[in-house]
């Protein structure tokens, strides 16, 4: 896997009928998708959280590694968590800072994060409870109960549970990518309340160049730009990560810091 490049439009008939020519192993499965996402939208169909909820059921029914990525091999999904765990650590996440995992999954990255930060200094939040299962699984797995994380149920992502200023690191991996926009426009609108003075928010989206679109209701693709104005709207600075593009990893990181407006206010 090379270094990140914009995608292509996915939804376009010429797309699908092209990647259909050039994968055509992979069409079943993709069509099985496609009926799980439309009986899926008709039940809920103005509730995304309860409908990727449900993707999320049907995912880790096949196993825990098949939920957080579309190559379920457990090279590959270590892999992708030291990626993130090695980019934040040399980007200054030290063992005293307090950090939020937004789509902490079954401890991907969780797990190296945990036992890298002081005991207690780890929250990971999730949507879906039978991915919090798997996460309790790794952790016996590994060895870091003594850690004590904190794994929490989630049903949106005003994050009300939280205290303000709390966290220097927010992060979430491979989140936005399955999320419309008034999924994303929440966070921002209460990320800044969370954020300790000097903490910033990573998270990563499929990037386009071209027009946005997304691939049934699971996988949603943005401009930069959007995302970058969408933060200012409420108060946040964002900016592409230059040295995460040249990182083998299909996605794009965009980091958010709260502008020195907002973040006086923060606890006032």
């Amino acid at each position: 896997m090379g270094a990140t490049h914009p995608a292509r439009n996915r939804s376009s008939l010429a797309h699908q009928v092209r990647y259909a020519l050039s994968h055509p192993g992979r069409v079943p499965a993709h069509a099985r998708r496609a009926v799980r996402d439309a009986l899926l939208r008709l039940r809920y169909r103005h509730d995304h959280i309860a409908y990727y909820r449900a993707v999320m059921a049907s995912d880790t029914a096949r196993g825990a590694e098949a939920a957080v990525g579309h190559n379920p091999s457990r090279e590959q999904w270590a892999r992708i968590g030291r990626l993130q765990f090695d980019y934040l650590v040399e980007h200054g996440l030290a063992p005293h800072h307090r950090m939020l995992e937004i789509g902490c999954g079954n401890l991907r990255a969780g797990r190296l994060f945990i036992g890298h930060l002081d005991t207690g200094h780890y929250y990971g939040i999730d949507i879906s409870p039978h991915i919090l299962l798997a996460a309790q699984e790794t952790l016996v797995r590994e060895g870091l109960q003594h850690k004590l994380p904190y794994l929490v149920l989630a049903d949106d992502l005003t994050f009300s549970f939280l205290p303000d200023g709390h966290f220097d690191v927010v992060h979430a991996h491979s989140v936005f990518s399955h999320s419309p926009r008034h999924v994303i426009e929440e966070c921002f609108a209460h990320v800044g309340r969370i954020l300790a003075p000097g903490g910033f928010f990573d998270f990563t989206f499929d990037r386009t160049e071209g027009e946005e679109h997304q691939v049934l209701h699971e996988d949603f693709y943005y401009r930069t730009q959007t995302l970058v104005d969408l933060a200012a709207r409420h108060g946040l600075a964002a900016r592409l990560m230059d040295d995460w593009e040249r990182l083998p990893h299909r996605q794009s990181k965009i980091r958010v810091t709260a502008l020195p407006e907002r973040a006086r206010t923060v606890g006032a």
